[in-house]
């Protein structure tokens, strides 16, 4: 995933004005405005979704300041199925629920990241990361704040967070995580909790310096001063936690370093040392990023001698708490009773799961719709994914047993003795991300299977609706067809919560009364207000401050993260599975 081209806000902006809807764009305000009439006039209520309102860049300076804007009309898709006329009336809701994505809750103080790699690898530093816990929280308060699906009215069931909730897999990362989650008190602060220790205050031009008067290149691009904004991004608040039950994927950067390095022991020491690189001359910094791209374990043992020799180390406070979790006991701490919440104890992980290392499970998510949790990463390293033949077996055992009939592999059917339930399937990664067919240590000797495998098979299962996911980033939602339509399903991807646009999603499946289900897609933002304000550093003004700084990002690429206009507001209309 990379976001390193620079879009100014001017072509942003031009994307909200002129927004494109099955493949027309509209000529003026006014059209744009019956449009999201029309949208309302099929809702239940859009009132604190992007169907109501979106954040709108402004101005012409080189910041651009963020302010409420129009919202964006539903979409209807008929990709694999056509819509029929009159279906609003007729409309059953069969299940809501909420997608959170790629959190990314980061220590930003760690001697393990790679700030200095951001002009190879936009992910390494973004400037509004020492905000991103109270980002996070102000999202949590938009689900809160919500009665239910805009189409179907129902209540949220659960919210399922699809993995990469930690940065740097450290156990204080987990710990705010699951915080943030669950509700309670935290600090996104390590080492000296009385001061700030990170490269934004290192008087590097390579970084965003905002207590400091120094021209860096980032206030070249217009970024401000803001006094006293570390003291107040260190300081302890009191996140509300979700009041709907949540459950928990895992992600790559939940298992490696920078979610792409293989955890060998040969990083402890330096996760809980005292010396962090800041920076290195564009020689280091150009083999590090080969390693990292080619060679994680060279990578890591690079790393580990820039640290002892390098031109930019700073002395910083050691912690113990960002030592880097297992898999087995990131399972763990979801079932510390500190943690339960809103529920359910485990967010889905159990104490078998704990002994196994087996990440992967079914839940409930209404009396009509099951869903599926799988483990797509991969320890070998590298950030795409791929799952091993255990799991994939696994997972066809569980169609199977949820299933009135399916396909073999020869295209023939197969009549079963399953309750023919619909299924979503929930992972990280996404069918184009899985190509990590390397031989995961966990299981040296298993054969690998990518995302092409597992869309092949989901095709076989009538009765599975979509396949939910993140690790991009991005919005993008993609039809998988074969020709019949009761074979096809939806695959929705939805954007990080740490790059623009900061979205979460509310997912919504519905019986049409006429052969045919909706899934209904809908974008939300955080409930941080849209303006900002330099001088305030109240929790609300620091969570509205993350969003507009994201969208600043001189690495970001608003316009690709954001998607096209079928990839957000969406009815997206399938074939419903025949008995």
């Amino acid at each position: 995933m990379s976001r390193r081209t620079f879009v100014t806000g001017t072509s942003v902006a031009a994307a909200w004005t002129a927004l494109s809807v099955g493949g027309a764009r509209f000529a003026s305000a006014a059209e744009r405005d019956r449009a999201l009439a029309a949208t309302a006039a099929r809702a239940v209520q859009v009132k604190g979704t992007t169907l109501d309102q979106v954040a709108t860049p402004v101005g012409s300076a080189a910041y651009k300041r963020l302010t409420a804007g129009p919202g964006r009309p539903l979409v209807v898709r008929g990709d694999v199925a056509a819509p029929g006329a009159g279906r609003d009336d007729r409309r059953t809701g069969l299940a809501s629920f909420v997608q959170f994505t790629d959190l990314h809750l980061v220590d930003t103080e760690s001697p393990v990241r790679f700030e200095y790699l951001a002009r190879f690898n936009d992910s390494a530093h973004r400037p509004q990361e020492t905000l991103n816990a109270r980002g996070v929280s102000a999202l949590v308060e938009r689900v809160n704040s919500l009665a239910g699906g805009p189409y179907t009215g129902m209540p949220f069931s659960l919210v399922m967070a699809t993995g990469d909730n930690t940065d740097n897999h450290e156990h204080i990362e987990l710990d705010w995580y699951l915080t943030v989650m669950a509700g309670g008190r935290l600090a996104q602060n390590t080492g000296d909790t009385s001061r700030y220790e990170g490269v934004q205050n290192s008087g590097s031009a390579a970084y965003w310096n905002p207590e400091s008067t120094f021209q860096d290149g980032y206030k070249a691009k217009g970024f401000p001063q803001v006094p006293g904004l570390l003291a107040a991004a260190g300081r302890p608040f009191d996140a509300p936690g979700l009041r709907t039950p949540w459950y928990t994927t895992v992600g790559n950067h939940d298992d490696s370093l920078e979610g792409s390095l293989p955890d060998f022991g040969l990083l402890d020491s330096l996760y809980t040392g005292e010396y962090k690189l800041e920076g290195c001359n564009d020689a280091d910094a150009a083999k590090l990023m080969e390693a990292l791209r080619r060679d994680p374990a060279g990578a890591a043992l690079l790393l580990g001698r820039l640290l002892s020799d390098g031109d930019a180390v700073r002395r910083i406070t050691p912690d113990e708490r960002r030592r880097p979790f297992t898999l087995k006991e990131f399972a763990k701490a979801h079932l510390d009773p500190a943690y339960t919440g809103a529920g359910p104890h485990g967010h889905g992980f159990t104490s078998d799961a704990v002994g196994s290392g087996k990440l992967y499970y079914t839940f409930r998510i209404s009396e009509k719709v099951l869903g599926i949790s799988l483990d797509t990463t991969n320890q070998a390293g590298f950030a795409d994914g791929s799952l091993g033949t255990a799991q994939l077996r696994w997972l066809e055992s569980r169609l199977k047993a949820n299933s009135g009939h399916w396909y073999d592999a020869d295209g023939r059917r197969v009549r079963g003795g399953g309750s023919d339930q619909l299924i979503v399937v929930f992972s990280h990664h996404t069918s184009d991300t899985m190509g990590n067919l390397l031989p995961d240590p966990r299981n040296i000797f298993e054969k690998r299977h990518d995302g092409n495998e597992l869309v092949a098979l989901l095709q076989r299962y009538p009765n599975v609706v979509a396949w939910v996911n993140g690790h991009t980033h991005m919005n993008k939602i993609t039809a998988h067809g074969h020709g019949v339509p009761e074979r096809a399903f939806w695959e929705i991807n939805t954007a990080s919560h740490i790059d623009y646009p900061q979205h979460a999603r509310i997912i919504e499946i519905a019986d049409n009364g006429d052969g045919t289900l909706s899934l209904f897609t809908t974008l939300i933002e955080s409930a941080a207000p849209y303006a900002t304000d330099f001088g305030n550093t109240s929790d609300a003004g620091l969570a509205a401050l993350y969003r507009e700084l994201s969208y600043n990002d001189p690495y970001a690429n608003p316009t690709k993260l954001l998607g096209a206009a079928g990839d957000h507001n969406t009815e997206l209309v399938l074939a419903k599975p025949a008995g």
